[in-house]
């Protein structure tokens, strides 16, 4: 098979993990970071992916033009235009500088507090994370489709169980959503 040779930043399309830039264009290998996959190395000889878009940002040479603080702007950018940088969900206003207070029923033991911010991080990264469960079985080639939906409806009754904690959020579109009849 024929050596490939990509700038860092191309764009490329793989079959399996979807979108992602070349990160390092290494000798043998590159690196690459996708959207549902996170970092995969290839080696060169073996890279099984279309280019969406070359990187423009080349010398005559074919070396990059990007220094390290262009590459880490750029990656930010097609990270947060496929939604793969963690959302900042906002905290309801009236929740800020609160505590959540668990108070045991033995009067004998101390009640523990939690600051609210604390708990509400807690709750927005497991959602955030289901969320990258999802992604994953709708992309994986080893689930059947039947095991798909399967999964997808058991995430659906946990969104469904979470929807207590929707009193956090100041946003509606932020609230968990479970299955509607």
């Amino acid at each position: 098979m024929e050596e490939k040779d990509f700038c860092v930043g191309t764009r490329i399309d793989h079959e399996k993990y979807g979108e992602g830039i070349i990160s390092q264009n290494g000798n043998l290998t590159y690196k690459a970071i996708f959207v549902r996959g996170g970092e995969m190395e290839f080696s060169k000889m073996n890279a099984q992916f279309t280019v969406v878009e070359p990187s423009e940002n080349t010398q005559d040479d074919g070396r990059p033009k990007l220094d390290i603080k262009e590459f880490e702007r750029t990656l930010t950018f097609i990270l947060g235009k496929y939604n793969a940088i963690e959302n900042r969900v906002a905290l309801g206003k009236k929740w800020e500088g609160g505590t959540l207070l668990l108070q045991p029923a033995n009067p004998e033991l101390k009640p523990k507090e939690i600051p609210i911010e604390t708990f509400f991080h807690k709750i927005v990264m497991m959602r955030d994370r289901l969320r990258v469960l999802e992604q994953n079985i709708n992309s994986s080639d080893s689930l059947t489709d039947e095991e798909k939906v399967n999964l997808q409806q058991y995430i659906t009754r946990i969104y469904g169980t979470m929807t207590s904690f929707n009193i956090l959020f100041d946003d509606k579109n932020d609230y968990f959503v479970g299955s509607k009849l």
